[in-house]
């Protein structure tokens, strides 16, 4: 994957490509690194989560009572998940939000969703969080097996312009399927999952951590099938988005006997570029002073979000405060 680790800045709205590790003295200042408890009880972060049906929210409830732990207040907001998180970031009614790292990188480089857009360069990343699993479900009464098949169907493809809409955009097109082969559902995954229990939706594409609640219950009473996402149209999306990355959703995850292909894109959280710096260095320190309490509110915390992860994966540049923060504990060289 290609890295981007520079500190936030002015920046131009070209995509960020092997930009060089920063400098020891691109790393906030000793005295500028974290806060006093005083500092720290009048300062109010809101947490950008998802709907309450999905992953984000118990994610994002997990780092605002880790945060509150560590002498903020705090709230985490039920939100329409990563475009409403990108937008209430740049605005500012978030101080740190979840969002898919592909979205994220468009919105920032005025590309695919965004195009015509003007590019958000005053985005900037916190830290790396877990994988997001894109899954294509339906029922085997529908006879789709691949991708392929989707031509004709109805499919929820999610709520227009959300992280899960514009992974299946970008995944069809990848296989060469725009909207009009389709009879696309602007639906959130809850939603469009009960339409097709209903019989009024043909397949789902649900983008999330594993295992997803709705998709497992949805594999309890329905005859399910994960439909792999795989092959030429697999290589092309990850030859083309950097970002996405090849992988299988486990046997037994659902009702699936074997391992199906499929990608994944990263979740990272965003952080307002106007924190300062000696805040958002102070904000990691109490996060990972409280990593219990983010890892007991999910299986998908529990094994991808930790310190030792690291950085590596983020496209986005990061805050100063976060450089610093990840330079001191020797994630960044």
């Amino acid at each position: 994957m290609v890295l981007a680790l520079a500190a936030c800045g002015g920046g131009s709205s070209s995509a960020p490509t092997e930009t060089p590790a920063p400098a020891e003295s691109d790393a906030a200042p000793a005295e500028t690194k974290g806060l006093t408890d005083a500092e720290r009880k009048n300062e109010f972060i809101t947490v950008g989560t998802g709907p309450t049906s999905g992953i984000y929210f118990p994610i994002g409830g997990a780092f605002a009572t880790a945060l509150q732990n560590y002498g903020y207040q705090t709230s985490a907001e039920a939100t329409n998940a990563t475009g409403q998180n990108i937008q209430n970031i740049l605005n500012g009614d978030c101080e740190i939000a979840i969002a898919m790292q592909d979205a994220v990188m468009q919105a920032y480089t005025d590309t695919g969703a965004y195009e015509g857009k003007d590019a958000a360069t005053d985005l900037c990343a916190l830290m790396r969080l877990w994988p997001n699993y894109v899954q294509l479900v339906t029922t085997a009464n529908t006879g789709i097996k691949s991708v392929e098949d989707l031509r004709g169907k109805r499919v929820g493809v999610g709520a227009a312009n959300s992280g899960v809409e514009i992974n299946a955009r970008m995944i069809l097109a990848a296989y060469g399927i725009t909207y009009d082969d389709i009879q696309p559902d602007y639906l959130a995954y809850g939603e469009a999952i009960d339409n097709m229990k209903n019989g009024q939706c043909d397949a789902v594409f649900v983008t999330s951590g594993l295992p997803n609640a709705t998709v497992m219950e949805l594999g309890v009473q329905y005859d399910m099938v994960v439909v792999p996402i795989d092959g030429e149209g697999r290589e092309k999306l990850v030859s083309e988005y950097p970002y996405y990355a090849k992988s299988v959703i486990p046997a037994n995850t659902y009702n699936n006997t074997e391992d199906v292909e499929g990608v994944f894109v990263y979740n990272i959280m965003l952080v307002r570029k106007d924190l300062s710096d000696a805040m958002v260095y102070d904000m990691l320190e109490g996060i990972f002073a409280n990593i219990s309490t983010i890892k007991a509110s999910h299986n998908a915390a529990d094994k991808n979000i930790d310190i030792t992860f690291g950085v590596d994966d983020i496209q986005l540049p990061l805050h100063p405060g976060a450089v610093a923060f990840w330079t001191d504990n020797g994630y960044i060289k």
